[in-house]
């Protein structure tokens, strides 16, 4: 339970990070590419198993590493754009409500059980991150405004079924920390390819404060993964209930944030 825990704390935290982001105008981009080789690295250095990166494609584990490392940088990506352009309390919700598509995946690959609450959590979720992308009860909801979110909450929830499957299917326990150093590292090649493009664009413009943001992130973004995996490695605990307390739990915690730190507003919806 205490990986859980951690886990929520940890995972909460990067959300306030992206918002900071934008409060002292770090390029977001740039500072993600950063940040996936910080990760990379403390997946290295805490890694037990001995492997030579000529041995890393040829582990069952490796094309859904590639996969996840894929996911990870597109949706940090919108994660970023969306607490930037939809609020911080937006983000999370879209982002943690995705916990149906791992609930939905859990029932049926993994024989999970299901009950009137998960399949009410997930018709609360799905009006969640409806209610939270639009902006007032009086303003029409336009597609625009909904775009990130949607993206965030399709994205993520494949990101935590697929990290699921991938870590109950193919990864052994000790290999935990290597499977993430070699998500975050493909998530890095993938990153600096878009970097050279934005180079051959003339798009692209260095500032250091967006390496120190890049590290700041880094951190608690490999251990919100290692915490998360650790719990799902928990006996007795199905996944999509793991999902739903990991998730809510995240949500309401980013949403006092908001709150208290910076300023934002509920919005009355309904009635």
């Amino acid at each position: 339970m205490i990986y859980l825990v951690l886990s929520v704390l940890v995972s909460s935290l990067i959300f306030v990070i992206f918002k900071l982001f934008d409060v002292f105008k770090i390029n977001t981009s740039q500072a993600i590419v950063v940040n996936y080789i910080i990760a990379l690295s403390f997946g290295l250095f805490t890694s037990n198993v001995p492997l030579s990166i000529t041995q890393i494609p040829q582990q069952p584990w490796f094309l859904g590493a590639f996969c996840l490392g894929f996911l990870f940088i597109a949706i940090f990506n919108v994660m970023g754009i969306t607490a930037q352009k939809n609020g911080l309390s937006v983000a999370s919700v879209a982002g943690k409500m995705s916990v149906v598509i791992p609930i939905v995946a859990g029932v049926f690959m993994y024989n999970e059980s299901v009950g009137i609450i998960k399949f009410i959590g997930i018709l609360m979720a799905l009006v969640a991150v409806y209610l939270s992308s639009a902006k007032s009860d009086i303003s029409p909801v336009k597609f625009k405004n909904l775009i990130y979110p949607l993206l965030l909450f399709i994205g993520s929830g494949t990101i935590d079924a697929g990290l699921k499957y991938t870590e109950t299917t193919y990864v052994s326990e000790g290999a935990v920390p290597m499977f993430l150093a070699t998500i975050f590292g493909c998530a890095f090649l993938l990153g600096c390819l878009f970097m050279i493009v934005q180079i051959i664009k003339g798009n692209f413009k260095f500032q250091w404060k967006n390496i120190l943001g890049g590290i700041v992130l880094g951190i608690p973004n490999y251990y919100s993964m290692e915490f998360l995996l650790k719990a799902l490695q928990t006996e007795g605990l199905e996944s999509s209930t793991l999902f739903t307390i990991n998730n809510v739990s995240i949500v309401i915690l980013t949403t006092v944030f908001a709150l208290v730190f910076f300023k934002e507003k509920l919005i009355k919806k309904i009635g």
